[in-house]
């Protein structure tokens, strides 16, 4: 890993861009944010009556609700902030060791996402879940003073302007942590980097490779705030197989002696391409199916039963209303539980990536041993997928004719799928440890009473 420049900035403090001219920009970009709130109102305020979630999560996003830090814990605290499912579960091994090594602090988890803030509730029953606030300049005021936090860790990425430059006037630094910009993504930054500088009101940025510091270099000016620290991602994840859970197992798991494909994180219309793979050569397997937005799950019931392949549910086999029939495909329509449905599979194939979505994290079913195919579209973990084909232990499929191939291929072999499965677990223990470079490189820029 990378080691830090040749001089360590102090974190940031006082906004770096004061001025007229950066005045005027973030005045034409509130009177924006009004004029799209103008124009989409009909539509906010139409679901927002029918919506309960979504009338949550508008709520919440609005500070209403926000629980102020107490008098002993102001200047305390930390947020640590994931956009949704994949970042806060990634934020774990970050949020555990900040706890053992400061625990003079308080972490604040937010989210931005209905879903985030379920896993987040789950994930840290002990701490405060907030949700971001929308970047409105008073409603981000209002948040950093009711939070009251001594910094901002974020996830991977997520700059609103506002947000960065209240922080930087309320002296809350502030730092990326596992940082990345994606390819599709990195050139919109540099269309508008000279519109609203933002990378110049971070304070530190901690990236997983070599390739995303240079791009956050580009767009910051400034090496010395960069620190190549690795994915964390892989620290956040198991590190073997999980124990089985008896429960969802026995809803499941396949008949004795039957193999199991879990089809996760799915996207439309990824779940009907699975199930004619599937069908048409691994009939014999157990298909469990789980969609990454499971509001989409009754559009799939009826998808599937017009194929002729109608498919169960697990709330519905939890209730006792049906009894589990192997023979059928099965959709998990929960949230959070894909890690211990993974633990159940022979075989996992990674969704999001036969459409072009970029998909999704490939070393979550690896790192439990797994073998793990996935399609085409994975701009968004090119480098989790470099790692895992380099290693042998994952297939990158063409297409969905592809993907019946590799089913029927796998499945008759299960020396193949072991050998996958060893490569796999090995190529993620190989790349841990990144959550100490991290959480050091916090301590020592960032984080109240240390050396920064």
């Amino acid at each position: 890993m990378a080691a830090a420049g040749p001089t360590v900035p102090p974190p940031i403090l006082r906004d770096p861009v004061p001025g007229v001219g950066r005045f005027a920009l973030h005045v034409v970009y509130d009177l924006a944010l009004w004029l799209a709130v103008l124009v989409a109102s009909p539509w906010w305020i139409a679901r927002t009556l029918v919506d309960p979630v979504f009338r949550t999560m508008v709520s919440q996003r609005l500070g209403f609700g926000l629980p102020a830090a107490p008098p002993e814990r102001r200047g305390k605290r930390v947020v640590v902030h994931g956009v949704s499912v994949g970042e806060v579960k990634a934020a774990s091994s970050i949020v555990a060791r900040l706890a053992e090594e400061r625990p003079d602090l308080e972490v604040v988890i937010s989210t931005t996402t209905a879903t985030g803030a379920e896993v987040a509730r789950r994930t840290y029953p002990h701490l405060t879940v907030v949700r971001f606030p929308f970047d409105f300049a008073f409603i981000v005021r209002r948040f950093l003073r009711r939070v009251a936090p001594a910094a901002v860790v974020l996830i991977e990425l997520e700059v609103w302007p506002n947000f960065l430059r209240a922080a930087n006037r309320s002296g809350v630094p502030i730092a990326v942590a596992n940082g990345r910009i994606t390819e599709r993504s990195f050139p919109r930054y540099l269309r508008f980097r000279k519109l609203m500088p933002q990378f110049q009101r971070i304070s530190l940025f901690c990236v997983q490779d070599e390739v995303y510091a240079a791009r956050f270099e580009e767009l910051s000016n400034d090496r010395d705030r960069i620190l190549v620290t690795g994915n964390v991602k892989a620290d956040s994840l198991p590190s073997g197989r999980l124990a089985i859970d008896p429960e969802l197992a026995r809803h499941l798991g396949g008949a004795d002696g039957q193999p199991v494909l879990v089809a996760g994180s799915t996207h439309d219309p990824e779940e009907r391409l699975v199930v004619e793979a599937w069908r048409a050569k691994a009939p014999d397997a157990r298909l469990v199916l789980v969609p990454r937005h499971p509001e989409r799950v009754p559009a799939i019931c009826r998808e599937l039963a017009e194929l002729g392949a109608p498919a169960q549910r697990l709330t519905v086999l939890r209730a006792g209303a049906e009894t589990p029939d192997p023979r059928r495909p099965v959709i998990v329509d929960t949230i959070g539980e894909l890690e211990q449905v993974y633990a159940l599979a022979d075989l996992v194939f990674v969704g999001g990536s036969l459409i072009p979505h970029g998909g999704h994290n490939m070393l979550e079913p690896a790192a439990q041993e797994r073998p793990v195919l996935y399609g085409p579209h994975v701009g968004n973990f090119l480098h989790e997928a470099a790692l895992l084909e380099g290693a042998g232990a994952a297939l990158r499929l063409a297409d969905p004719a592809d993907l019946a191939e590799a089913l029927a291929d796998l499945f008759a072999d299960e020396a193949a799928r072991d050998r996958m499965a060893r490569a796999g677990l090995e190529a993620v223990r190989g790349v841990q440890g990144a959550t100490a470079r991290t959480v050091r490189a916090l301590q020592d820029r960032c984080l109240p009473g240390t050396g920064a």
